[in-house]
């Protein structure tokens, strides 16, 4: 505040002063409500991509395609907050807790004390000062990432009372013959590749900052040889799915590179999937890909020889070969998908007002919520109840839907959306009839995200063999998500093992689930 000592005396320069002053008040208020637009403006546009991204009336495909967005948006309300506090003198903030959701840090993490003391332990009154509590904050820190040499040393020992020769000791066996790194080395790129879609070139340039000058074709070969050697756990996979008598199915595009003609192809990864989680099942959830060079019927028949059961898959018509009347296979009943029904008509209500498509997704909703409450019990009383309160909300859909199917033009958008429904209807109700069946495809969908997401970092694959190799680590790597195991443990044991001669016969002990350290969600 100024001083009347330091005012002019002259009344044209008070004037000045006073209106600099009023001026300068304006600035701050304007410049505060243009910060207060754009932070309701950035507020507006996050809620808007996440009522898209995870809106209970949202048919996204892809959950992860506007990640990039929020967080660039989240990033820049953080900046406009830190510089209204900024402008704002400390002394007139008005603090507000900060809406966060940090959750708490894990207790395995490892704890760095730091006790801060006074400056004097000597009170004011010359007393000596006695402690009688304190507080204690945690933050997360962070050692980055730093590779390490191991270095093995094989003495060589002779007698000299003799000539019988030189002792030395075994070299030990590597993954990698003669090569570079251990096995948790190759774990890491595998895990990164894979499980955090970081390509070879990328790990390459980050290697290259701590000073390691190694190529992306040496990576790609790391890879190759792992892929090899964990083919037979793999298969063992599979085997171990295939025995189930209830899994799911879907399949994925995967572009290939074809030599010669400087284009990609279209191969498949097809995906089969085991989850008996939602109703208290024994086997433990796995995900099994295996690429193909197309999406015929015939991959999905070739990679199901030997299952009988109840397969949940979509509506694709490539599937109708499994049940084809003249194949002398195994018994496979489909059960369809009550998700992709209703997605065909969240998409006609998307483009305008359709009262019929309407009342089908609350019909549909109305099931989803009966099957909220069914979750975890086992299949007698998932059946029983299904029956009480499921099955007479089908019966009336299937009366709405031939009612409907006789008014509106089969051509038409809805007429396309009722026949899809008329034409998978008894696959869409099969899960009336079997407590084990869910009511749609969605536990193999979710496994699939993951190989969506490497494929748009890694565009395409080089090669067939190299989809194969892409399909054998991914399986492995998502079957231990769904256990909740860590993938890079997990590599790192049973590489290892591999490296150790583990007995072929033993194989089934290297599946994820029987990874025998603590599984992640142990750590919370």
């Amino acid at each position: 505040m100024l001083d009347t000592a330091d005012l002019p005396d002259d009344v044209a320069a008070l004037k000045a002063m006073l209106i600099a002053a009023r001026q300068s008040e304006t600035d701050k208020v304007a410049q505060i409500a243009r910060k207060d637009d754009r932070i309701e403006r950035l507020e507006k546009l996050v809620a808007a991509f996440k009522q898209a991204a995870f809106g209970r009336k949202s048919e996204k495909t892809d959950p992860d395609q506007f990640d990039l967005a929020l967080e660039d948006l989240e990033a820049a309300m953080a900046t406009i907050h830190a510089e209204d506090e900024a402008d704002v003198p400390a002394g007139s903030r008005i603090t507000k807790p900060r809406v966060i959701n940090r959750g708490s840090l894990p207790k395995h993490l490892p704890r760095i004390e730091e006790v801060i003391e006074p400056e004097s332990s000597v009170c004011a009154c010359g007393g000596c000062l006695h402690c009688i509590g304190e507080d204690v904050s945690e933050r997360l820190d962070v050692v980055p990432a730093q590779f390490r040499v191991i270095v093995t040393r094989r003495p060589k020992y002779a007698c000299r009372a003799c000539t019988d020769g030189v002792v030395q000791a075994p070299a030990p066996p590597r993954l990698i013959p003669a090569g570079l790194p251990t096995e948790a080395t190759v774990a890491h790129v595998l895990v990164s590749k894979y499980a955090d879609h970081l390509p070879l070139y990328r790990q390459a340039q980050i290697m290259s900052r701590q000073g390691l000058d190694i190529d992306r074709s040496t990576l790609a070969d790391w890879v190759g040889r792992a892929a090899y050697e964990l083919r037979p756990v793999f298969e063992a996979l599979i085997a171990d799915l295939k025995r189930s008598t209830k899994l799911f199915m879907d399949e994925t595009r995967a572009p290939v590179l074809d030599p010669g003609s400087r284009k990609t192809k279209s191969g498949y990864f097809w995906a089969l999937a085991r989850d008996d989680r939602p109703w208290g099942g024994g086997a433990p959830p796995g995900v099994a890909f295996t690429y193909a060079p197309g999406r015929g019927g015939i991959h999905a028949e070739r990679i199901l020889q030997g299952f009988s059961g109840v397969l949940q898959v979509d509506g694709y018509a490539g599937y109708n070969r499994l049940i084809a009347p003249d194949r002398v296979e195994s018994d496979i009943r489909l059960a369809y998908c009550w998700a992709h029904a209703r997605r065909k008509m969240v998409e006609i209500i998307r483009n305008g007002t359709a009262p019929i498509a309407e009342d089908g997704v609350k019909r549909i909703g109305e099931l989803y919520r009966i099957e909220a409450e069914l979750r975890g019990l086992d299949p007698q009383a998932r059946l029983a109840r299904r029956q009480e309160r499921s099955a007479p909300l089908v019966a009336d859909m299937e009366t709405w839907l031939l009612h409907h199917r006789a008014r509106v033009a089969t051509k038409s958008p809805l007429g396309e959306a009722l026949a899809y429904i008329a034409k998978y209807w008894d696959g869409l109700r099969l899960f009336l009839t079997d407590g084990r069946i869910e009511i749609d495809n969605n536990s193999v969908e979710r496994t699939i995200r993951p190989i969506a997401l490497n494929r748009k970092n890694a565009l395409f694959a080089g090669h067939d063999a190299g989809a194969e190799n892409w399909a054998t680590i991914a399986s492995l790597i998502e079957t231990c998500k769904l256990n909740a195991v860590d993938p890079l443990a997990y590599l790192i044991t049973t590489l290892t093992a591999i490296v150790n001669d583990h007995r072929q016969s033993r194989i089934d002990e290297l599946l994820p689930w029987n990874h025998p350290t603590t599984n992640l969600s142990d750590r919370q």
